[in-house]
């Protein structure tokens, strides 16, 4: 009896090679921009720089002490921010460390670096005439003031907030006017510097003190194409001459493409730099702000309770916050607060995740008091409620 021979298996007919398809390309990129915005939103692993000495590693302790000893050598004054680094060791000013770390950060603590980066920092202030510009009167630009880029209020933690929104200049009008050429270009880059100054003012610059500020951009109409040349010279001026200024980034009213942007990008940048930014796309700004920023310092626009001249008496009463879990009705009983008319500040009302669904300012009275009961059925997920009862001071 002869063996038995196996029958050989089938061999699929080979395929004619062909590319990907567009569609399964896409899918890849979708697939990697919702990673990406699901790190970006994750804001766990943040951790803000120390400038004691005690946290400090032993290597960055020399490279501190290798800057000042580059320093001692110089032989003229210089001073950054109002603080003076040079000669190193002369005045003991405990701002000098905070100073100079910051610059050694920027430049992995690489002192012959950082001492290269901190005297072309220096001869650019002195060009530019940086040191006085917070108090300058710049004509032109009183209508981008508590639009475009300004300082408003704090964080949490104490940092100073940073706003900037360029969706205006989708205008035409507005862009020919103030980044129609290359002067327009400088004289805005000026401005935009001002603003920065006037942020480093609100610093502290001293060790486990506040030493950088919490900056928000907007992206909601932002021209990409138009705004190209300034964001480039922004972004320059800001690398070479601010280092290490910003805590964090928060970016609202992302649209679709910044995520598709990132997963490109996220891979080059690094992970101290990548735990820094925090997105928020629209419809989610104000619950995304609020984990950093109290609602009574949030603006307006954005789902808060600030508006640009509430800071000029004080600081605000501040709001009451608690949490509803999803599908929960809650009677709420507000009792003996003052109301006034619209048109009056202060006001109040009751916000939940940035809408109003039930405002108390309701009466044109002015100093009205007022005894409600307000009910709210929460939707599936949770809410942040913020009741805000205003008051002069």
């Amino acid at each position: 009896m002869e063996p038995s021979q196996a029958t050989p298996e089938p061999v699929p007919s080979p395929k004619p090679a062909t590319k990907r398809s567009l569609l399964s390309s896409l899918m890849e990129v979708a697939a990697a921009a919702t990673t990406a915005t699901a790190a970006l939103q994750r804001s766990s692993s943040f951790k803000e720089d120390s400038y004691l000495a005690s946290s400090l590693r032993s290597s960055e302790l020399k490279a501190l002490q290798e800057l000042k000893q580059l320093l001692s050598t110089s032989t003229k004054p210089i001073s950054i921010w109002g603080v003076p680094v040079a000669p190193a060791g002369g005045g003991g000013d405990e701002r000098a460390d905070v100073v100079l770390l910051k610059f050694l950060r920027a430049r992995d603590f690489d002192a012959g670096q950082a001492h290269a980066m901190l005297l072309q920092c220096a001869e650019w202030r002195r060009e530019f005439g940086a040191d006085g510009l917070a108090d300058e009167e710049l004509v032109g630009f009183k209508e981008m003031e508590g639009v475009v880029a300004y300082m408003h209020g704090w964080d949490r933690r104490g940092h100073p907030v940073c706003y900037n929104a360029y969706g205006v200049f989708k205008d035409k009008a507005m862009y020919d006017r103030i980044l129609g050429d290359a002067e327009k270009l400088q004289h805005f880059l000026r401005w935009r510097v001002q603003v920065m100054e006037r942020g480093v003012r609100l610093l502290q610059l001293r060790p486990g003190g506040i030493n950088s500020i919490i900056q928000v951009t907007d992206l909601k109409d932002m021209p990409k194409r138009e705004l190209r040349a300034a964001s480039k010279h922004i972004l320059s001026l800001f690398q070479d001459n601010y280092p290490e200024m910003v805590a964090r980034k928060v970016f609202i009213n992302v649209p679709w493409y910044f995520s598709v942007l990132y997963a490109m990008i996220g891979p080059f940048l690094t992970d101290r730099t990548k735990s820094k930014f925090v997105i928020a796309r629209e419809g989610n700004v104000a619950e995304t702000l609020y984990k950093f920023i109290r609602p009574e310092f949030v603006p307006v626009q954005y789902g808060g309770l600030s508006r640009p001249s509430d800071l000029q008496n004080g600081p605000p009463k501040p709001a009451t916050e608690f949490t509803i879990k999803g599908g929960e009705k809650v009677n709420l009983e507000i009792d003996g607060i003052e109301v006034f008319s619209h048109n009056q500040t202060p006001w109040s009302h009751l916000i939940v995740n940035g809408s109003t669904p039930f405002v108390l300012s309701g009466s044109s009275a002015f100093g009205t008091r007022l005894s409600a009961m307000c009910s709210l059925h929460m939707k599936p997920y949770d809410a942040v409620v913020v009741l805000s009862s205003r008051r002069s001071l």
